[in-house]
């Protein structure tokens, strides 16, 4: 039973470790782009390298009813679409430079999760569970903020940096809970590719109203290549890992999972840029993996 109960969380850290390579090694190369362009760019390839898969697996879209199709469109808009948008925006607003006041506000992520699956789902979790739920929540506040003091001097842009990262936790946070229900009826396999495709679909609107397609010619081959790397790791191959996962565990555990997202992050800072944790980063990272191994056990 343990074994199975692991099975499933593992796969999602293993997303969010992919999703901690893109914002760290590979995104940042593309931040000259216009937003709406690089998500439609992402989803676009990763969707037509699937497209045949796709069709073969076409007759699973014959389940679903109104109420499925509702839970996908709220995943493709909140979760392809509005929380990468949101978060880009967010950093812009701060210049790339000061994200504590971006990463301290998405921490909220997990609490609209929990909020949203006990609502929505009716998922019914032991009392043991909020106490691990909310030791990993702090234990990702002492992770991301180096002697435990965020920095808050961004500027006059400070409240509308807020404001969008606020947005991207919540889309990311119901985006969890709407991936669980829409993944009822049909295999994680389906999921992914109706996520990509209905993303896709929506960003191709937002671009060709926004005029941003002249940029095209703007992308260089470096970032061509960019865009493969994201196809075949944080986005096409992480979003597999996840709806993997998620189709054994419950969007409650899910959120806690994906906090390895901040943990990852840290540590490649770390590898790549040499920037050394303190003591009480190292603290919190020893907390968040006792907090999701807990997690992973509870019935």
């Amino acid at each position: 039973m343990k074994k199975v109960l692991l099975f499933g969380p593992i796969f999602i850290i293993l997303a969010a470790v992919l999703w901690a390579v893109d914002g760290i090694v590979l995104r940042p190369a593309l931040y000259v782009l216009p937003v709406s362009l690089v998500v439609f760019l992402e989803h676009a390839i990763a969707f037509l390298i699937m497209l045949p898969f796709f069709i073969r697996a076409r007759k699973e879209i014959k389940n679903l009813k109104s109420s499925d199709w509702g839970a996908f469109l709220w995943v493709a808009v909140f979760g392809g679409v509005l929380g990468t948008m949101f978060i880009t925006r967010a950093l812009f607003y701060v210049h790339f430079v000061n994200l504590s006041i971006v990463v301290l506000i998405q921490k909220l992520q997990p609490i609209f999760a929990l909020i949203l699956a006990r609502v929505i789902l009716r998922e019914k979790l032991p009392k043991r569970f909020w106490r691990w739920a909310l030791l990993a929540i702090v234990a990702t506040y002492f992770i991301t903020f180096k002697d435990l003091v965020p920095d808050f001097s961004t500027g006059n842009k400070t409240v509308l940096a807020a404001f969008f990262a606020l947005g991207a936790a919540f889309a990311w946070g119901s985006s969890t809970v709407f991936s669980k229900r829409a993944l009822k009826k049909v295999s994680f396999k389906m999921g992914t590719y109706l996520r990509f495709g209905l993303t896709t679909l929506i960003m191709l609107m937002i671009v060709a109203v926004g005029g941003e397609f002249r940029s095209l010619t703007d992308i260089t081959s470096q970032q061509w290549l960019i865009f493969l790397a994201i196809v075949f790791s944080s986005g096409g191959l992480a979003m597999f890992l996840y709806y993997y996962g998620l189709k054994k565990v419950k969007a409650s555990v899910s959120t806690i999972c994906e906090l390895a997202f901040p943990l990852s992050a840290i540590l490649l800072e770390f590898l790549i840029h040499g920037k050394f944790l303190s003591l009480s980063q190292w603290f919190g990272v020893i907390v968040l993996f006792i907090a999701i191994y807990k997690i992973s056990f509870l019935k």
